[in-house]
């Protein structure tokens, strides 16, 4: 039994289908990466995994228990957390106060203030800066940090290194490299193969809402038609 699981997922907007009958599998502690290029229904599989897209057949399941008509905030209690591509941060609360927005009153699990301070000395020295005057990379982590606050089992990331410096994927990547650790499971979706290639132990590449290839990163990084499809 998977963590998490999707069954020939059709899911959309509305009619307009977007997603075309996929069907993948996290199991705890592992990342499974989404890729794609722009449009290919990444960021509707994570919203429809976290219930804010339209599930129009098939099933989203999660620990055994089939979640397909379940609202978004029974998910982030049942442990689902969602980070979506535009972060989502409040502009004019500090980062400790963006941080409490995610905590969950009386969720058991390792992520505190001195857990999330632990693994991210740096946003401890910013603690009181408002969300506004980060900048792009120290919002993406503090928008991780927030989700973590609530303890999930299973992280649903969208495009998390877009436009990024390279300092700040490096300690995204050595964030998500612990939580696999920790047996946290990640569903990503990212265009940087290089990344994926460090963290993913499944990829499936997507081209207009269907599934096109799907194998481990290494065989995906070898197969010439990934960056066919990514247009590389």
């Amino acid at each position: 039994m998977s963590l998490f699981a999707l069954h020939s997922l059709e899911a959309g907007y509305g009619p307009i289908r977007v997603v075309h009958g996929l069907s993948l599998a996290v199991d705890s502690g592992q990342v499974v990466a989404l890729v794609g290029r722009n449009g290919a229904g990444k960021t509707t599989t994570l919203k429809a995994a976290m219930g804010i897209a339209r599930v129009l057949s098939g099933s989203v399941r999660y620990r055994d228990a089939d979640i397909t008509s379940w609202p978004s905030f029974r998910r982030a209690r049942a442990g689902l957390g969602y980070v979506p591509e535009d972060r989502r941060i409040f502009p004019e609360l500090t980062v400790h106060e963006n941080l409490e927005t995610g905590r969950r009153p009386g969720a058991k699990g390792p992520w505190t203030f001195a857990r999330i301070f632990q693994l991210m000395p740096w946003l401890h020295e910013i603690e009181k800066r408002r969300g506004g005057f980060l900048s792009g990379g120290e919002q993406q982590m503090l928008a991780i940090a927030r989700t973590l606050m609530g303890n999930p089992q299973l992280l649903l990331l969208d495009e998390p290194t877009e436009g990024l410096a390279p300092q700040f994927v490096r300690l995204i990547g050595d964030l998500l490299a612990e939580l696999k650790r920790e047996g946290i499971a990640v569903l990503l979706a990212e265009q940087n193969l290089a990344f994926i290639n460090r963290l993913a132990d499944r990829v499936f590449v997507l081209e207009s809402g269907e599934l096109r290839l799907q194998g481990t990163a290494a065989e995906m990084a070898a197969a010439p038609q990934v960056k066919t499809l990514l247009a590389l």
